[in-house]
């Protein structure tokens, strides 16, 4: 990555009585020591990291869709990611962008052979996570099914003879969906049908 690289540093703390100095000193530190221009520091405080969405995170994704970053940096795995599947998930799309993604305790960098190599590496075990649950989904499936289960929504039963009659009787669409306890959709279908 070229040493004047545009960066994005991500810091976060839990509650309002923490400080992301720390943080925020060593990413600076790490960026005037590999030359990096820092763009912006997205810093989110008082903010859970269990939240899907954060005010801070969201505006360093939205710099990183407009091409505005060539790499984020962060100080742990945990300060930016809820899950390792949500940071599983940045880091396809961080690929997807060309954006390279350092994380400054763990030691990764995106863009080292290294680091490549173990994003592919983590990458595999997402995906074969992802088809694990999937298979168990369809032999739990198959299962059911197996064991007479029907699966699926149950089927409605229609009176359209009543619908039709209450129709005529002067109900409108809405009364006879309240009346019967089904959709205004399901009344206009019955309708049309007759």
């Amino acid at each position: 990555m070229d040493s004047r690289a545009r960066v994005g540093i991500y810091a976060r703390v839990s509650t309002k009585d923490q400080s992301c100095e720390l943080q925020l000193r060593d990413l600076r530190g790490f960026c005037t020591a590999r030359n990096f221009v820092i763009v912006r520091e997205f810093v989110d405080v008082g903010e859970s990291g269990a939240k899907d969405s954060r005010p801070q995170l969201n505006e360093l994704m939205a710099a990183a869709r407009k091409r505005q970053l060539d790499a984020v940096l962060v100080w742990r795995f945990d300060r930016f990611a809820r899950s390792t599947k949500h940071l599983l998930l940045a880091l396809e799309e961080f690929r997807s962008l060309g954006v390279q993604f350092i994380s400054y305790q763990e030691n990764i960098d995106t863009t080292s052979p290294l680091g490549q190599a173990l994003f592919t590496i983590v990458s595999a075990v997402a995906q074969l996570e992802r088809d694990l649950i999937r298979e168990r989904v369809r032999a739990g499936l198959r299962n059911a099914k197996l064991k007479g289960k029907t699966l699926g929504r149950p089927t409605l039963t229609l009176d359209r003879d009543r619908i039709t009659r209450l129709r005529a009787s002067g109900a409108s669409i809405r009364q006879i969906a309240a009346q019967l306890e089904i959709s205004t959709a399901t009344v206009h279908k019955a309708l049309r049908q007759r």
